[in-house]
């Protein structure tokens, strides 16, 4: 074999890797830490889950644990099938709400298998569950999210109750569409045929909030130095970071035909006084006012106060 020149080596991971803009704002990445320990959790209790089933439906079930992700509660939903069974959860200390998505299929399968059946389900289109069906899933699902209490215990206290089942996830509006959650999915695999996949949502400040807890540079003095280090390394970069400025008076909104009908020479009204100072923004974020003036032959303007909450 001949190795690759370095340069071209670098022109191949260039094209391989394209760099994705990070909003810190709404900062929507787990850090690896962080993930170690959820998919830690989320693994035990996928084994546990599968467990469960088998020796309730007498069949052979295994559940396996994907990933997990940070999104918006918007993100979430578009993933989701429709119609699929959506298992509303009430999350308790601190209160949330969370949801366990099945397939509706799978479901009336778990249910055959219940009543002594073969497992042979029901695959009509947008069939949904009756109240007994309903009642027994519940059942089942009682013991599964006891299980995920107990494989959370080590990150903080769980407990999840089901409170209703709703069959498009458009119409479930559990947190606000911005808001993070963590996403989670499974595979399931009933018997050596069917596979299907299942998703549960968990309200993601409480679960990271209790992970910063337990991940505090409590260790010893090389574990601190290293995440002070590691915080220095990451408050030096970003404030190198290089970001645009602009100066603007207030906006003014305008309908489609003042703009449309402007020629040269029209004078159009803004909504800002003349004493009032000019914005300072970045990114439209206004982080301070500022006066007009100049520098020399430059325009420039003198920062005259500070917005003290522009993050």
């Amino acid at each position: 074999m001949t190795p690759s020149p370095p340069a071209t080596s670098a022109r191949r991971r260039a094209r391989a890797v394209a760099p994705v803009p990070y909003d810190f704002r709404r900062p929507l990445t787990l850090s690896r830490e962080h993930g170690r320990h959820l998919s830690m959790a989320l693994q035990r209790f996928a084994r546990q889950w599968g467990t469960q089933l088998t020796a309730r439906l007498r069949a052979p079930v295994q559940v396996t644990f994907d990933e997990v992700s940070l999104v918006t509660y918007d993100e979430h939903v578009g993933r989701l099938p429709t119609p699929t069974a959506l298992f509303v959860c009430t999350v308790e200390q601190p209160r949330g709400t969370a949801l366990l998505q099945l397939p509706v299929a799978t479901t009336l399968v778990w249910v055959d298998y219940l009543f002594g059946g073969t497992g042979l389900g029901d695959d009509r289109e947008g069939r949904e569950l009756t109240e007994i069906e309903t009642t027994v899933v519940r059942d089942l699902l009682v013991h599964a999210l006891a299980d995920l209490s107990y494989t959370f215990a080590s990150i903080m206290p769980l407990q999840l109750n089901v409170r209703s089942v709703q069959y498009n996830p458009r119409f479930v509006q559990a947190v606000a569409a911005t808001d993070a959650v963590l996403s989670a999915r499974f595979t399931l695999r009933i018997g050596d045929q069917r596979v299907d996949a299942a998703t549960l949502m968990l309200p993601a400040e409480p679960v990271l909030a209790a992970l910063r807890t337990e991940q505090r540079p409590e260790g010893d003095e090389s574990s601190r130095d290293r995440v002070l280090r590691d915080r220095a390394d990451l408050e030096r970069a970003t404030l190198e970071a290089p970001v645009e400025v602009a100066v603007r008076c207030t906006p003014r909104t305008v309908h489609p035909r003042d703009v449309v009908d402007l020629a040269v020479g029209d004078v159009l009204q803004l909504s800002h006084p003349a004493s009032r100072p000019l914005e300072v923004v970045v990114d439209d974020v206004v982080l301070a006012r500022a006066a007009a003036g100049t520098h020399g032959s430059r325009l420039a303007c003198q920062v005259v106060s500070v917005e003290e909450n522009h993050a």
